[in-house]
């Protein structure tokens, strides 16, 4: 069932046929909520018109909060999800039956294209609740008819003690705690490549480099899949990689993906890097137009070798609101990361400070290293630094501050890694 070969390979013509015939049944639902019917939409003649229609941003849902762009009335919804809300009313997502059955069936698309099969033991380390990582892949894996072990974050001796027991074959995980996880098979005297069966890890939710899924598959000896959500438009399942590792197909018969210039909201032509834009084709509570996601990517030319003409996207960047600007510098922390992942000897935890000094903005770094690099001669931790620092500098074209540091000692949390601490007076 979840091999939809006629839907994942459907040529072009085909698939822009598809979408046209659900972007105006997405524009007739939206039409019911009151922030879509002030601006008037109408039926359109082609995918093109779609870009006369003016964005949704997520200033909008928290103005319209809490009911400003639900289409359907309230005895139709079944579920709602929520951000934290930490910077002023939270943004709200409603589900029917439907669009709840619709999610499973994308989250169960995306990890039978990785190889998941009834049979194995899944076990979801994600947060449920509110947050929707962990409903959405839970969902999609029992859709799937796997064996689910809805354990949730934290508590990572008892994680290990469920891959053990129950032979979990498969993981959703947060990047930074796969790392952190890692540790804590290692003080255990566990080799997970002999003594557990993991074979695939699911890790997303907080931007991360390849460098660091390399070592994720390498430490773990598993295939790690990035994949790609966002409340707003559903959770999980809207973009997924497929074996081939190269960008992440996004479902075309579930969203119109288009990339526009950050500044302007111009579309931008594929292979440029922009941010990333998605309307909504199947949903029913709460249909989204040409909805801004803040996210930044590029769609990768070509068709993908195994087969599926869904377009791919590249690997998220980071998010418009996530760049640093040290000294007029623009800098992305995933930069940093790539480039400290790819020096032999550094360890599984990083940080990011930004600090004011005498009036002028400066970069600190501090990196982990492994053990036996830690207490290794001076010259060697020197060369390290050196190399560090040299490597910065170049990806960057700015100096940082680079502190080697000993393992374990920088603070880890068991949810999304806080990875930057701006430290600057101007931004108290």
């Amino acid at each position: 069932m979840y091999w939809q070969k006629k839907l994942e390979t459907m040529d072009a013509e085909e698939l822009r046929a598809l979408q046209l015939k659900q972007l105006n049944l997405s524009i007739a639902r939206a039409k019911n909520a009151p922030f879509y019917r002030s601006r008037g939409l109408r039926e359109v003649k082609s995918l093109e018109e779609l870009q006369e229609i003016p964005f949704t941003t997520k200033q909008d849902l928290r103005d319209g909060f809490p009911y400003g762009f639900l289409a359907v009335g309230l005895n139709e919804v079944v579920r709602l999800h929520s951000s934290s809300g930490t910077t002023g009313n939270p943004t709200v997502v409603f589900h029917t039956a439907t669009d709840i059955d619709q999610w499973a069936n994308l989250v169960a698309r995306c990890m039978y294209m990785t190889g998941v099969r009834p049979g194995d033991v899944f076990q979801n380390t994600m947060g449920y609740g509110l947050f929707t990582g962990g409903l959405g892949f839970h969902y999609g894996a029992e859709k799937l008819g796997v064996l689910t072990i809805p354990i949730g974050p934290g508590n990572s001796k008892r994680q290990i003690w469920f891959m053990q027991k129950f032979g979990t074959t498969v993981v959703h995980i947060l990047p930074s705690y796969a790392m952190h996880l890692y540790s804590i098979v290692e003080e255990l005297g566990i080799d997970p490549k002999a003594d557990l069966k993991l074979r695939i890890a699911f890790i997303g939710s907080e931007p991360h480099s390849d460098e660091m899924r390399r070592q994720i598959e390498r430490l773990w000896g598993v295939k790690a899949y990035n994949s790609y959500g966002l409340s707003e438009v559903c959770g999980p399942g809207v973009a997924f990689e497929c074996p081939e590792q190269n960008g992440m197909h996004i479902w075309e018969d579930s969203f119109i993906v288009e990339i526009v210039d950050p500044a302007t909201g111009r579309v931008l032509p594929d292979g440029e890097e922009g941010e990333l834009v998605l309307t909504t084709l199947q949903r029913e509570a709460m249909p989204l137009l040409r909805y801004r996601t803040g996210d930044l990517t590029r769609i990768l030319p070509g068709r993908c070798p195994c087969g599926r003409t869904h377009r791919r996207i590249e690997r998220i960047k980071g998010r418009t609101d996530d760049m640093l600007i040290v000294n007029g510098v623009n800098i992305f922390p995933i930069q940093i990361e790539r480039t400290i992942m790819r020096v032999p000897g550094v360890g599984k935890n990083y940080l990011i400070e930004i600090h004011e000094e005498r009036h002028m903005d400066r970069l600190h770094v501090k990196v982990e290293v492994d053990r036996e690099v830690f207490h290794g001669t001076l010259a060697e931790l020197t060369g390290l630094k050196e190399r560090l620092t040299e490597e910065l500098k170049t990806e960057l074209t700015v100096t940082p501050v680079v502190s080697i540091c000993e393992p374990g000692s920088l603070p880890v949390s068991e949810g999304k890694a806080k990875r930057v601490v701006d430290l600057r007076t101007k931004n108290k």
